[in-house]
């Protein structure tokens, strides 16, 4: 695709989908198969007639047609009323020109995050349906072969069908436990945009801002449930620091090290407003935890004045109601700065046998080691993580940390 081209596939994809997957009944790869035919349609015709008003109205109408022309091939006379329900819906229906499709595309990912598929099956869903990201850079993300990642996502549109789940935001006791899936995966497209997990580049702007506006979306819709504007707070808030994450040449720079400068003011005061406002609200979830947590990091001036004691005792608030070993190992940081490497070095110890294959795990303990000044403990474990980690960008700031330390140990020979 061209720069133009590429940057409306990624603003309207999912908009575009979700219209088409409802329009044919929860159809994924029927729609999929139309919405791709209207984006190579308007890179034929485009060029040649001129560009339309309205690209999106442009491409929802011709998806809508391609659909149409697909089912009529498909179907046989047998199913001819099913057809002819589908085309008095699609001539009864039209695609708001306001962009005001919030239900759409929040029917869409409750779809995707249905408990009858697993956490991994919704999340490469989500990806794919709502990101418009191909079955190769959804199986990179996911550190798999493109053929598994394509199966996957083929087993999980087929279950959708068979099991005839409803294109819906569902409704009473169900909504609570629905919900929490949604903001799992909407989360986990943002980390899989801030801190991408394979290849050359650190960052993914584009899935950063996809889930921070699907977020606001959902905050938006279900306002009843303080946690979804929490979840909007923390992404708002670690997001706001990008542009200091990398440097010219996409190196990765530490927290401590970044030019604060650089951190967008605004995005973080929008970040603390929801933030003080769900807290007024009720009892802090995992989500509003860790947006407290990204404030706290962001209030500080310097690294010499962050409030290590409250973000210890946030981590261990956080730990008590979402306990995980990741929880812990973040914790440790925290510790490693209030009562020192020693203390924090044998809370990372004890996580050994559930992150013992997390680059990271290793990385932590490297950097323990080596503040501790235990220098062949620290460039042995920098080595364990270079052996486990992925993305181009955290292999070269691991090299480099490795890299200094051999310096060291051969000036002690």
């Amino acid at each position: 695709m061209t720069p133009g081209f590429d940057a409306i596939y990624r603003e309207h994809f999912g908009r575009i989908l979700a219209t088409v997957i409802r329009l044919t009944g929860g159809d994924f790869s029927l729609a999929e198969d139309a919405v791709q035919d209207a984006f190579t349609a308007a890179m034929l015709q485009w060029p040649a007639e001129g560009w339309p008003s309205s690209p999106r109205a442009w491409l929802t109408s011709t998806a809508r047609h391609k659909a149409l022309d697909r089912m009529r091939h498909q179907t046989s006379f047998a199913d001819r009323r099913e057809e002819l329900e589908f085309f008095l819906r699609f001539e009864r229906e039209s695609e708001p020109e306001d962009g005001s499709n919030m239900d759409e595309r929040l029917r869409l990912i409750f779809t995707c995050c249905h408990p009858a598929l697993a956490l991994d099956a919704q999340v490469a869903l989500s990806l794919q349906t709502l990101c418009g990201m191909n079955a190769a850079a959804i199986a990179r993300a996911f550190l798999l072969p493109e053929s598994t990642m394509a199966q996957r996502l083929v087993r999980a549109k087929h279950k959708i069908r068979r099991a005839r789940i409803p294109y819906e935001i569902p409704t009473g006791s169900a909504l609570p436990d629905r919900l929490e899936a949604v903001m799992t995966v909407i989360y986990l497209v943002f980390n899989a945009g801030y801190g991408g997990s394979s290849g050359d580049r650190l960052i993914r702007e584009e899935l950063c801002t996809e889930a921070i506006r699907l977020s606001r979306m959902l905050s938006s819709a279900m306002p009843i449930y303080p946690e979804t504007s929490g979840l909007l707070a923390l992404m708002l808030l670690q997001d706001a620091r990008r542009l200091a994450r990398v440097d010219a040449d996409g190196d990765l720079i530490l927290l401590e090290e970044q030019d604060r400068r650089l951190w967008d003011r605004a995005q973080i005061a929008e970040g603390e407003a929801l933030l003080e406002k769900t807290l007024r609200r009720c009892l802090p979830g995992p989500y509003t935890l860790q947006a407290a947590i990204a404030a706290l990091h962001n209030q500080a001036s310097s690294p010499s004045v962050t409030d290590w004691p409250q973000i210890a005792e946030l981590y261990a608030r956080l730990a008590r109601i979402r306990p995980s070993p990741i929880v812990e190992l973040n914790r440790s940081v925290a510790i490693a700065m209030v009562e020192g490497c020693e203390a924090a070095l044998r809370l990372t110890d004890a996580l050994k046998d559930d992150l013992g294959d997390y680059y990271l795990w290793w990385a932590t303990r490297a950097d323990f080691a080596r503040r501790l000044n235990r220098l062949e403990e620290a460039a042995e474990a920098y080595r364990e993580a270079l052996s486990r980690v992925s993305n181009g960008a955290e292999r070269r700031f691991l090299q480099r940390r490795l890299d200094a330390l051999a310096v060291i140990l051969n000036g002690h020979k």
